[in-house]
Protein backbone atom coordinates (compact mmCIF):
# COMPACT_ATOMS: atom_id res chain seq x y z
CA UNK A 1 0.00 0.00 0.00
CA UNK A 2 1.29 3.24 -0.92
CA UNK A 3 1.23 6.36 0.84
CA UNK A 4 -1.31 8.29 -1.24
CA UNK A 5 -3.75 4.93 -0.48
CA UNK A 6 -2.52 4.86 3.13
CA UNK A 7 -3.87 8.60 3.30
CA UNK A 8 -7.05 7.88 1.37
CA UNK A 9 -8.46 4.92 3.12
CA UNK A 10 -7.96 7.19 6.16
CA UNK A 11 -9.91 10.26 5.89
CA UNK A 12 -8.91 11.60 9.39
CA UNK A 13 -5.55 12.13 8.31
CA UNK A 14 -6.57 14.11 5.03
CA UNK A 15 -9.37 15.95 7.02
CA UNK A 16 -6.48 18.84 7.79
CA UNK A 17 -5.86 19.57 4.32
CA UNK A 18 -8.43 21.50 3.15
CA UNK A 19 -8.09 23.79 6.06
CA UNK A 20 -4.24 24.35 5.23
CA UNK A 21 -5.30 24.52 1.22
CA UNK A 22 -7.99 27.40 2.30
CA UNK A 23 -5.64 29.58 4.21
CA UNK A 24 -3.45 29.82 1.95
CA UNK A 25 -6.36 30.99 -0.09
CA UNK A 26 -7.38 33.20 2.32
CA UNK A 27 -4.20 34.70 2.66
CA UNK A 28 -3.60 35.51 -0.79
CA UNK A 29 -7.01 36.56 -1.26
CA UNK A 30 -6.51 39.43 1.11
CA UNK A 31 -3.45 40.00 -0.79
CA UNK A 32 -4.72 40.42 -4.32
CA UNK A 33 -8.24 42.03 -2.87
CA UNK A 34 -7.17 45.51 -4.03
CA UNK A 35 -5.43 44.23 -7.44
CA UNK A 36 -7.60 42.01 -8.76
CA UNK A 37 -11.59 41.53 -9.21
CA UNK A 38 -13.36 39.36 -7.44
CA UNK A 39 -15.50 37.20 -9.45
CA UNK A 40 -12.59 37.45 -11.69
CA UNK A 41 -10.53 36.11 -9.27
CA UNK A 42 -13.07 33.24 -8.84
CA UNK A 43 -14.05 32.66 -12.36
CA UNK A 44 -9.54 32.19 -12.70
CA UNK A 45 -9.26 29.42 -9.98
CA UNK A 46 -12.40 27.30 -11.71
CA UNK A 47 -11.01 27.61 -15.36
CA UNK A 48 -7.34 26.88 -13.76
CA UNK A 49 -8.89 23.63 -11.48
CA UNK A 50 -11.28 22.48 -14.55
CA UNK A 51 -7.67 22.56 -17.08
CA UNK A 52 -5.82 20.35 -14.97
CA UNK A 53 -8.76 18.05 -13.91
CA UNK A 54 -10.57 17.76 -17.85
CA UNK A 55 -7.45 14.70 -19.44
CA UNK A 56 -8.14 12.97 -15.94
CA UNK A 57 -11.78 12.52 -16.29
CA UNK A 58 -13.01 13.25 -19.95
CA UNK A 59 -13.63 9.73 -20.84
CA UNK A 60 -14.92 8.84 -17.37
CA UNK A 61 -17.20 11.75 -18.18
CA UNK A 62 -18.54 10.65 -21.33
CA UNK A 63 -19.05 7.10 -19.65
CA UNK A 64 -20.96 8.71 -16.77
CA UNK A 65 -23.44 11.28 -19.31
CA UNK A 66 -26.71 9.64 -18.78
CA UNK A 67 -25.95 9.66 -14.69
CA UNK A 68 -24.84 13.22 -14.92
CA UNK A 69 -28.05 13.62 -16.72
CA UNK A 70 -30.08 12.08 -13.96
CA UNK A 71 -28.57 14.19 -11.36
CA UNK A 72 -28.30 17.47 -13.30
CA UNK A 73 -30.36 19.24 -10.73
CA UNK A 74 -27.95 18.02 -7.65
CA UNK A 75 -25.41 19.88 -10.03
CA UNK A 76 -26.22 22.49 -10.92
CA UNK A 77 -26.94 23.14 -6.71
CA UNK A 78 -23.68 21.97 -5.89
CA UNK A 79 -22.35 23.99 -8.37
CA UNK A 80 -24.44 27.13 -7.47
CA UNK A 81 -23.51 26.68 -4.09
CA UNK A 82 -20.13 25.43 -3.18
CA UNK A 83 -18.45 26.35 -6.79
CA UNK A 84 -20.01 29.89 -7.49
CA UNK A 85 -21.90 31.27 -4.22
CA UNK A 86 -19.32 30.76 -1.28
CA UNK A 87 -16.15 31.69 -3.33
CA UNK A 88 -17.33 34.49 -5.46
CA UNK A 89 -19.15 36.04 -2.39
CA UNK A 90 -16.41 35.61 -0.13
CA UNK A 91 -14.03 37.42 -2.64
CA UNK A 92 -16.25 40.20 -3.10
CA UNK A 93 -16.86 40.47 0.95
CA UNK A 94 -12.52 40.43 1.16
CA UNK A 95 -12.68 44.45 -0.57
CA UNK A 96 -14.47 45.81 2.77
CA UNK A 97 -14.52 43.51 5.19
CA UNK A 98 -11.86 43.76 8.23
CA UNK A 99 -10.19 40.33 8.76
CA UNK A 100 -11.11 40.12 12.44
CA UNK A 101 -14.66 40.23 11.15
CA UNK A 102 -13.90 37.70 7.88
CA UNK A 103 -11.90 35.03 10.33
CA UNK A 104 -15.01 35.34 13.18
CA UNK A 105 -18.12 34.96 10.65
CA UNK A 106 -16.17 32.23 8.53
CA UNK A 107 -16.07 30.04 11.62
CA UNK A 108 -19.91 29.54 11.74
CA UNK A 109 -19.59 27.42 9.26
CA UNK A 110 -19.06 24.06 11.85
CA UNK A 111 -22.16 25.84 13.16
CA UNK A 112 -24.02 25.66 10.40
CA UNK A 113 -23.30 22.14 8.67
CA UNK A 114 -25.30 20.34 11.49
CA UNK A 115 -27.94 22.86 10.81
CA UNK A 116 -28.02 22.37 7.86
CA UNK A 117 -28.10 18.54 7.77
CA UNK A 118 -30.41 18.90 10.59
CA UNK A 119 -32.85 20.65 8.70
CA UNK A 120 -32.44 18.96 5.69
CA UNK A 121 -33.03 15.43 7.39
CA UNK A 122 -29.46 14.10 6.34
CA UNK A 123 -28.22 13.17 9.71
CA UNK A 124 -28.57 14.13 12.98
CA UNK A 125 -26.11 16.00 15.16
CA UNK A 126 -23.76 14.02 18.27
CA UNK A 127 -23.33 16.16 21.42
CA UNK A 128 -19.83 15.69 21.27
CA UNK A 129 -19.57 16.86 17.70
CA UNK A 130 -21.45 20.11 19.07
CA UNK A 131 -19.42 20.46 22.32
CA UNK A 132 -16.29 20.07 20.03
CA UNK A 133 -17.83 22.66 17.59
CA UNK A 134 -18.17 25.10 20.84
CA UNK A 135 -14.79 24.69 22.03
CA UNK A 136 -13.38 25.46 19.02
CA UNK A 137 -15.83 28.49 18.15
CA UNK A 138 -14.58 30.04 21.41
CA UNK A 139 -10.73 29.76 20.70
CA UNK A 140 -11.67 31.68 17.07
CA UNK A 141 -13.19 33.89 19.32
CA UNK A 142 -10.89 34.47 21.78
CA UNK A 143 -8.18 34.83 18.35
CA UNK A 144 -10.21 37.66 16.92
CA UNK A 145 -10.93 39.12 19.94
CA UNK A 146 -6.99 39.36 21.05
CA UNK A 147 -7.42 37.99 24.36
CA UNK A 148 -9.98 40.34 25.46
CA UNK A 149 -13.47 39.33 24.64
CA UNK A 150 -15.28 42.98 25.38
CA UNK A 151 -13.47 43.77 21.61
CA UNK A 152 -16.31 41.29 19.94
CA UNK A 153 -18.51 43.70 20.51
CA UNK A 154 -16.83 46.64 18.55
CA UNK A 155 -16.75 43.72 15.36
CA UNK A 156 -18.88 45.81 12.64
CA UNK A 157 -21.51 44.57 10.86
CA UNK A 158 -21.60 46.71 8.24
CA UNK A 159 -20.29 46.46 4.43
CA UNK A 160 -19.65 43.17 3.04
CA UNK A 161 -20.16 41.45 6.49
CA UNK A 162 -23.54 39.88 5.41
CA UNK A 163 -22.02 38.74 2.45
CA UNK A 164 -19.17 36.28 4.35
CA UNK A 165 -22.68 34.55 6.53
CA UNK A 166 -24.55 34.29 3.25
CA UNK A 167 -21.04 32.86 1.34
CA UNK A 168 -20.41 30.46 4.73
CA UNK A 169 -24.49 29.61 4.55
CA UNK A 170 -23.95 28.33 0.82
CA UNK A 171 -20.95 26.21 1.67
CA UNK A 172 -22.67 24.39 4.25
CA UNK A 173 -25.78 23.75 1.97
CA UNK A 174 -23.09 22.61 -0.59
CA UNK A 175 -21.33 19.81 2.37
CA UNK A 176 -24.39 18.72 2.84
CA UNK A 177 -25.94 18.24 -0.95
CA UNK A 178 -22.95 16.61 -1.71
CA UNK A 179 -23.31 13.73 0.10
CA UNK A 180 -26.35 12.95 -1.58
CA UNK A 181 -24.19 11.77 -4.72
CA UNK A 182 -25.21 8.30 -5.93
CA UNK A 183 -22.30 5.99 -5.19
CA UNK A 184 -22.15 4.59 -8.63
CA UNK A 185 -20.82 8.50 -9.83
CA UNK A 186 -17.28 8.75 -10.14
CA UNK A 187 -15.97 11.76 -7.40
CA UNK A 188 -14.01 13.30 -9.80
CA UNK A 189 -16.47 12.93 -12.29
CA UNK A 190 -19.05 15.17 -10.27
CA UNK A 191 -16.48 17.12 -8.91
CA UNK A 192 -15.67 18.49 -12.50
CA UNK A 193 -19.68 18.67 -13.32
CA UNK A 194 -20.07 20.52 -10.46
CA UNK A 195 -17.04 23.34 -11.30
CA UNK A 196 -19.13 23.22 -14.87
CA UNK A 197 -22.15 24.31 -13.28
CA UNK A 198 -20.55 26.45 -10.93
CA UNK A 199 -18.04 28.19 -13.61
CA UNK A 200 -21.95 28.81 -15.44
CA UNK A 201 -23.48 30.11 -13.08
CA UNK A 202 -20.57 32.85 -12.67
CA UNK A 203 -20.43 34.06 -16.02
CA UNK A 204 -23.62 36.26 -16.20
CA UNK A 205 -21.55 37.59 -13.18
CA UNK A 206 -18.26 38.04 -14.43
CA UNK A 207 -19.75 39.40 -17.82
CA UNK A 208 -21.50 42.63 -15.76
CA UNK A 209 -18.40 43.17 -13.75
CA UNK A 210 -16.14 43.18 -17.06
CA UNK A 211 -18.48 45.29 -19.01
CA UNK A 212 -18.57 47.75 -15.48
CA UNK A 213 -14.59 48.49 -16.21
CA UNK A 214 -12.79 45.69 -14.16
CA UNK A 215 -9.30 44.76 -15.45
CA UNK A 216 -7.58 41.35 -14.56
CA UNK A 217 -3.73 41.78 -13.97
CA UNK A 218 -1.53 39.27 -15.42
CA UNK A 219 1.79 40.17 -13.96
CA UNK A 220 3.83 37.01 -12.56
CA UNK A 221 3.13 36.82 -9.14
CA UNK A 222 -0.95 37.19 -9.78
CA UNK A 223 -0.87 34.43 -11.93
CA UNK A 224 0.96 32.15 -9.69
CA UNK A 225 -1.36 32.90 -6.95
CA UNK A 226 -4.45 32.39 -9.30
CA UNK A 227 -2.38 28.72 -10.01
CA UNK A 228 -2.38 28.43 -7.11
CA UNK A 229 -5.88 28.69 -5.59
CA UNK A 230 -7.01 27.11 -8.62
CA UNK A 231 -4.43 23.68 -7.91
CA UNK A 232 -4.65 23.49 -4.21
CA UNK A 233 -7.63 25.28 -3.17
CA UNK A 234 -9.99 24.42 -5.64
CA UNK A 235 -9.25 21.18 -6.97
CA UNK A 236 -7.04 19.10 -4.24
CA UNK A 237 -9.01 20.97 -1.41
CA UNK A 238 -12.55 19.87 -2.99
CA UNK A 239 -11.32 16.22 -3.44
CA UNK A 240 -10.41 15.66 -0.36
CA UNK A 241 -13.11 17.98 1.20
CA UNK A 242 -15.61 15.43 -0.41
CA UNK A 243 -13.85 12.33 0.66
CA UNK A 244 -14.61 13.33 4.22
CA UNK A 245 -17.78 14.42 3.70
CA UNK A 246 -18.80 11.10 2.30
CA UNK A 247 -17.05 9.11 4.77
CA UNK A 248 -17.13 10.88 8.30
CA UNK A 249 -19.88 12.91 7.47
CA UNK A 250 -21.08 16.67 6.92
CA UNK A 251 -21.07 17.54 10.81
CA UNK A 252 -17.66 15.97 11.47
CA UNK A 253 -16.02 17.33 8.46
CA UNK A 254 -17.30 20.75 8.96
CA UNK A 255 -15.87 20.70 12.38
CA UNK A 256 -12.36 20.82 11.16
CA UNK A 257 -13.56 24.22 9.03
CA UNK A 258 -12.37 25.81 12.31
CA UNK A 259 -8.50 25.10 11.42
CA UNK A 260 -8.65 27.77 8.84
CA UNK A 261 -8.26 30.56 11.19
CA UNK A 262 -5.54 28.21 13.22
CA UNK A 263 -3.57 27.68 10.04
CA UNK A 264 -4.33 31.99 8.61
CA UNK A 265 -2.48 32.81 11.88
CA UNK A 266 0.30 30.77 11.23
CA UNK A 267 0.92 31.39 7.00
CA UNK A 268 0.64 35.21 8.13
CA UNK A 269 3.28 34.86 10.57
CA UNK A 270 5.81 32.47 8.34
CA UNK A 271 4.77 34.77 4.66
CA UNK A 272 3.80 38.26 5.75
CA UNK A 273 6.23 38.36 9.45
CA UNK A 274 2.90 39.00 11.45
CA UNK A 275 3.90 38.42 15.29
CA UNK A 276 2.32 35.08 17.44
CA UNK A 277 1.11 36.99 20.50
CA UNK A 278 -0.29 34.66 23.64
CA UNK A 279 -3.74 35.38 22.71
CA UNK A 280 -3.12 33.35 19.18
CA UNK A 281 -1.54 30.70 21.44
CA UNK A 282 -4.15 30.29 24.07
CA UNK A 283 -6.93 29.90 20.81
CA UNK A 284 -5.08 27.63 18.83
CA UNK A 285 -4.57 25.50 21.49
CA UNK A 286 -8.63 25.52 22.00
CA UNK A 287 -8.82 25.16 18.37
CA UNK A 288 -7.07 21.85 18.39
CA UNK A 289 -9.23 20.75 21.42
CA UNK A 290 -12.51 21.27 19.56
CA UNK A 291 -11.63 19.39 16.81
CA UNK A 292 -10.60 16.29 18.57
CA UNK A 293 -13.51 16.53 20.38
CA UNK A 294 -15.36 16.93 17.66
CA UNK A 295 -13.45 14.46 15.55
CA UNK A 296 -12.69 11.89 17.88
CA UNK A 297 -15.25 8.21 17.94
CA UNK A 298 -16.13 8.21 21.20
CA UNK A 299 -17.41 5.12 22.42
CA UNK A 300 -21.00 4.74 23.38
CA UNK A 301 -22.42 4.52 26.97
CA UNK A 302 -22.90 1.35 28.54
CA UNK A 303 -25.99 0.60 29.43
CA UNK A 304 -26.24 -1.59 32.88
Amino acid sequence: MNTLTYLWSRPLLLLPLPPLFWAGNLVLGRALANDYPPVSLAVGRWVVAIAVLAPFVSGAVWRQRSLLRQNWLLILLCGAFGIAGYNALGYVALQTVPAASVAFLNSSLPLMVPLAAFALGVERVRKMTILGILISFVGVAWIVARGNPADLAHIGFAAGEPLVLVAVANYAVYSVLVRRKPGELEALVFLASTMVAGLGVLLPFWAWELAAGARIPFDAASVCAVVYIGVFASLFAFILWNRCVATLGPSVTGASFHLVALFTAILAFLVLGEPVAGFHIIGAVLILCGFVVATRRWPAPSTP
